[in-house]
């Protein structure tokens, strides 16, 4: 195969592969609940947790992590083909990307997906596990603290480019560029969280036990 067919295939990949609606598979599969009919009736991993608790919410969320993170990797699979340090860079970012719209448009269930953060997430540990570490260290301190994950999400995402610049010292033109827009992609996908957030009428994750049905 050749390398330009090689990218578009892999392209297609990350595109499907970010589409696989993993909330609403595996609440239909396993609890026989559609979480696009409860709670926020975003079918996402937040409100998997917030309908279904932790016992849903945290196999999708894995699930979803995983898939940003092998999508953003295709192109390591193949050794026939070597790219340069930034050219990886570059190649990672942009099928991480496609992953995550995958995610937000999925082909499976009528392009209504979900916000993307947990595929967003995986996708940066491909392209920068220390800092993606971090950020879920951030993430999970405040969803103990606060129990939203709207909050958390949104502030763990906009950590990024800090960490990147102040504390691993990246000066990766393509890394940082890429760090700013995710952080204002998060927060414009999470207007309708934010201006709950500050009404005071946002959702709590249910992290104990499942809502009985």
């Amino acid at each position: 195969m050749m390398v330009f067919e090689y990218h578009i295939v892999s392209i297609l990949l990350a595109y499907l592969i970010g589409s696989i609606p993993t909330s609403v598979w595996v609440g239909k599969a396993i609890f026989g609940v559609d979480v696009r009919e409860e709670g926020s009736r975003n079918p996402g991993a937040s409100n998997t947790f917030r309908v279904l608790g932790k016992k849903a919410g945290i196999p999708v969320l894995l699930i979803d992590v995983l898939k940003g993170w092998f999508a953003a990797s295709l192109l390591t699979f193949n050794p026939n083909i070597v790219y340069s340090s930034e050219e990886m860079i570059i190649w990672k970012i942009i099928l991480g990307v496609i992953a995550v719209l995958g995610h937000i448009f999925p082909l499976y269930i009528r392009f209504k997906g979900g916000k993307g953060i947990a595929t967003l997430f995986g996708m940066v540990l491909a392209i920068h596990w220390p800092a993606a570490l971090t950020c879920s260290l951030i993430f999970i301190l405040l969803l103990y603290l606060t129990r939203y994950v709207s909050l958390s999400s949104i502030i763990a995402t906009c950590a990024f480019p800090i960490l990147i610049v102040y504390v691993f010292k990246n000066q990766d033109q393509p890394l940082l560029i890429f760090g700013v827009c995710v952080s204002l992609l998060v927060l414009i996908t999470h207007h309708k969280n934010i201006g709950r957030l500050f009404r005071g009428e946002e959702n709590k994750a249910n992290l104990r036990k499942k809502k009985s049905h």
